[in-house]
């Protein structure tokens, strides 16, 4: 099912949980969106808080394109920008890998499917995410995006590797998935209605 273009308007902690669920590949290679942390302009943790920048650029622009970034000098990292107001992201940390998954296992140079997106750069290096693709619409070739059914059970908790703000919980995690890239706080877990 398609997404249309209002849902990127949402606030961008709706939007992170809206995407729990979703079907993302590029060039064909991807799988189901399992979780995903939000960014938002007010938050400290956020690359937009200290206002525009060439490398923070899409995220002040129209929601629903991709902005990437490198951390640690070595990782890409792939975020969908979004929300009420400029300057919100969402971070894709891991997706169920269902298509190109020989592609996967060869970029990832391992044949364990459960580690191949378990994380935002493991994710990033199995789908074959570049720099060059920051700014680039999210429903255009090479990506391909659709609505999921809306999951049963949503695993809420605070965000991982960040100094600011850790206490948000604006991680948000497919229940029972084993593609994870860690663990979420047994006691907090939202189910659908």
């Amino acid at each position: 099912m398609a997404i249309e273009p209002a849902f990127w308007t949402q606030p961008v902690v709706s939007l992170a949980r809206a995407l729990i669920g979703a079907r993302f590949l590029i060039d064909g290679i991807g799988g189901i969106i399992v979780e995903t942390e939000a960014y938002d302009i007010d938050d400290p943790a956020a690359h937009s808080f200290p206002g525009p920048t060439p490398r923070n650029a899409p995220m002040f622009g129209p929601g629903g394109h991709v902005y990437v970034y490198r951390i640690y000098g070595l990782h890409w990292c792939l975020n969908f920008v979004g929300g009420a107001r400029h300057g919100g992201a969402v971070l894709i940390r891991a997706i169920e890998p269902t298509d190109g998954i020989a592609a996967m296992q060869e970029r990832r140079r391992l044949v364990d499917i459960r580690a191949l997106c378990s994380g935002p750069g493991k994710l990033a290096q199995a789908l074959g995410v570049t720099g060059a693709m920051t700014g680039l619409p999210v429903d255009q070739p090479p990506f391909s995006i659709e609505a999921g059914e809306p999951p049963r059970e949503i695993l809420v908790g605070p965000r991982i590797g960040i100094t600011k703000a850790i206490d948000l919980p604006w991680r948000f995690g497919l229940g029972g998935s084993g593609y994870l890239s860690r663990p979420f706080p047994k006691k907090i877990v939202s189910r659908a209605t």
